[in-house]
């Protein structure tokens, strides 16, 4: 499966599908249909759930406030998924990247930095994580644990990955 979100400035969007990379590249028309300045995407099937569109990374928050790619495995993701669910959050995936998203959106008072930061605090496993916020159209932050997480500086674009053949 294949996805991807992209900040438009005003808001993320997000398109999936299952299978090859073309078959995302098809309904995205090439890129034409999802303008933006700022995005991540993910080109694996997810660890938890079934191959669906649905599970199919980035996962993307509640009110889509927040996106998140990640390679990894979140070992305590049940237990913050429980935690959310009784504080009223409705899940769609079976992932524990859309905890992470959730977990965002749900702690989220004003500040990218700090509310990834707590996260990060809470988290157990490995990860390696593209996020991206609705109110910040300029910026990602990547982080890492355990897992690869290259940055790659280009003239006037920069790029992030979890796989060092990327």
């Amino acid at each position: 499966s294949a996805g991807i979100a992209v900040n438009n400035r005003e808001k993320i969007h997000l398109v999936k599908s299952l299978g090859r990379l073309e078959n995302l590249n098809k309904k995205l028309s090439g890129g034409e249909l999802l303008k933006g300045n700022l995005g991540i995407g993910h080109t694996r099937w997810a660890t938890h759930g079934e191959p669906s569109e649905k599970n199919a990374h980035p996962q993307v928050s509640q009110n889509s406030k927040f996106a998140v790619g990640h390679n990894g495995i979140i070992e305590n993701y049940m237990n913050l998924k429980e935690d959310l669910i009784s504080k009223g959050i409705k899940f769609k995936s079976q992932t524990d990247t859309e905890v992470v998203a959730q977990y965002l959106e749900y702690n989220y008072k004003g500040n990218f930095l700090e509310v990834v930061l707590n996260l990060i605090k809470s988290l157990k496993g490995s990860y390696a994580f593209g996020i991206i916020c609705e109110d910040n159209p300029e910026e990602i932050i990547a982080a890492r644990k355990d897992n690869p997480l290259i940055i790659g500086i280009g003239k006037n674009e920069n790029f992030i990955a979890s796989d060092i053949s990327a």
